[in-house]
């Protein structure tokens, strides 16, 4: 059965003040690893949106569902790879 894994985003690059374009293989190594194969993800957390757009990429094909979140938005369904 999926879980819910929630990513925050700025969890990714926690050692450095902002996110390094040079760094963006390890974080995107770092949210596949959190990720793990077909469960639902949630993206929220402070982050540039490259970041975001680099992360939910690469998800895509390995998590059944993807959400990103926001106190602002709420929740919006990116994909959902669960439904016909």
């Amino acid at each position: 059965m999926p879980k819910e894994i929630i990513i925050d985003i700025s969890e990714l690059y926690k050692d450095t003040e902002t996110a390094k374009l040079s760094k963006l293989k390890e974080y995107i190594h770092k949210a596949l690893s959190l990720a793990e194969l077909g469960n639902d993800i949630v993206l929220t957390g402070q982050g540039p949106i490259w970041l975001y757009l680099k992360v939910a990429h690469a998800l895509h094909g390995k998590a059944r569902k993807l959400i990103y979140r926001s106190p602002v938005t709420g929740d919006i369904l990116i994909f959902d790879h669960s439904v016909d």
